[in-house]
């Protein structure tokens, strides 16, 4: 019989026994499991296995060739535009593709499938970004076709704009439009295409392009402010009891605003308004009613007595007015004047001639101060004293009187007309008639010794003389 402790002894082995077959099984299952993974993870990707975001975990290499070849050529980029508007653009249509072509064996082929285990510790074996490859033509090509760039359907950005209205003048606000810069949408397409992003938003890139102003723009401002101050602008032109009054009603057709919001004058126009005037206002050369010493009402022009109006002159001196914002009465600035406005600026201080009637008389503030007989141009001689309203230019005491074969000193001498002036003749006894036909003058005006003292000693440079036959 077996002793107790023989009993025990065997007991102990037999549970050796049973741990170490255990043990054995144990290690061969883990074997077994390890080389069956082994051989999976031979055509397999590692666990966690992720291309390009997209977890290929335990996928076969000929499976995630498959997959990533669906994955690209169903990629489409979405173009986001204004108004709620979206476009695609997608692989096919720019030839895209991954740089292996389809294959993935790089990544497969730095997982040891013996090493099978290190990939629930080293993510780095089972990570990969494959980039991607299209065609820069067919992709210039695909975005010259979006709806977007049919100049049908563009919409031009537009810088703010002035208007005119009574109370002076409003911005009109910017069009912002929807005009896309082909350049930014071309390099942000191109970055989201190699990052494999599926949306762009044109107005998140900035991809459309932009007025260089705005309402609030500080020289949109300026301008404004710069246009309502020449459009308060007020000039009244005064001509004697006559006024024309020039406001924003007219100066804003003078105003420009060029692509930089400066504000500038359009001379040209402005000196219409002063030609305007001046063709209204200067009479120098212009037929005039004249109601003569007789009772009878001529028409008598030409000569050089009258307003004349400097354009020139009054052109710049009116921009000027304008630029300061002034409120303003004035008279234009004159070139010449005369001693009266409106249509009788001869007024009622004149020297008046009748050529046929060889006769003069002088008024003064409407009072006839002198009249007589006197002797004008030679007209057998072809110097017949030209009709015309001339100014007396100036009046000169003891004159000698030179031309061609005669030197004749007088006493008093008062020009008009370029050589033509009145004077008297001492040489003379006997004043108008005929005289004048045959034995007249060389164009001027012979008179008494009276009446030319009276006329000489009453008279002012610039009085009219009015001549006519």
């Amino acid at each position: 019989m077996e002793t107790e402790v023989e009993k025990s002894t065997l007991g102990l082995i037999k549970k050796y026994k049973k741990i170490v077959v255990g043990i054995i099984i144990s290690i061969l299952t883990l074997l077994v499991i390890y080389f069956g993974m082994v051989i999976f993870f031979m055509n397999h990707f590692y666990f966690g296995s992720v291309i390009n975001c997209i977890n290929v975990s335990c996928e076969s290499v000929e499976d995630v060739n498959k997959q990533m070849t669906t994955e690209i050529n169903t990629y489409r980029i979405n173009i986001n535009e204004r108004g709620g508007k979206s476009e695609q653009i997608k692989a096919g249509e720019i030839g895209l593709k991954y740089n292996s072509d389809g294959k993935f064996n790089e990544l497969k082929d730095r997982q040891n499938p013996y090493k099978w285990i290190s990939s629930f510790f080293n993510i780095e074996d089972s990570k990969m970004i494959e980039g991607v490859k299209y065609d820069k033509n067919l992709l210039k090509k695909r975005l010259d076709k979006l709806s977007c760039f049919d100049s049908n359907n563009i919409i031009e950005p537009k810088n703010p704009s002035f208007k005119y209205t009574e109370n002076g003048y409003v911005i009109i606000r910017e069009v912002s439009g929807n005009k896309v810069n082909k350049d930014i949408l071309y390099d942000n397409v191109a970055d989201a295409i190699l990052k494999e992003k599926n949306t762009i938003n044109l107005e998140s890139i900035n991809g459309y392009v932009k007025p260089l102003y705005t309402l609030n723009s500080p020289k949109v401002i300026e301008a404004k402010n710069k246009l309502n101050k020449y459009a308060f602008s007020k000039i009244t032109y005064t001509f004697g009891g006559s006024k024309k009054v020039l406001d924003g009603s007219k100066i804003n057709k003078w105003l420009t605003v060029d692509k930089r919001f400066e504000v500038t004058f359009n001379e040209k126009e402005v000196k219409k308004y002063i030609d305007v005037l001046s063709q209204n206002y200067s009479t120098i050369g212009k037929n005039r009613n004249f109601v003569t010493s007789s009772g009878n009402t001529i028409k008598i022009g030409g000569g050089d007595y009258g307003w004349s109006i400097n354009s020139v002159k009054e052109t710049q001196t009116l921009i000027s007015i304008i630029r300061e914002g002034k409120t303003i009465s004035k008279e234009p600035t004159y070139i010449q004047t005369a001693l009266a406005h409106g249509k009788n600026d001869i007024g009622d201080t004149y020297v008046e001639i009748d050529l046929k009637a060889q006769h003069l008389w002088f008024y003064k503030n409407g009072s006839l101060i002198v009249q007589g007989d006197i002797v004008t141009g030679n007209i057998s001689s072809n110097y017949g004293t030209p009709d015309g309203i001339y100014k007396l230019k100036y009046k000169e005491k003891d004159a000698i009187l030179v031309g061609q074969g005669y030197a004749s000193p007088v006493t008093f001498w008062m020009p008009f007309n370029g050589g033509i002036g009145i004077h008297d003749a001492n040489w003379r006894s006997v004043f108008g008639g005929k005289i004048y036909k045959s034995n007249g003058s060389h164009g001027c005006i012979n008179s008494p010794y009276y009446l030319a003292k009276a006329i000489f000693d009453n008279i002012e440079t610039g009085s009219p003389i009015v001549c006519y036959s």
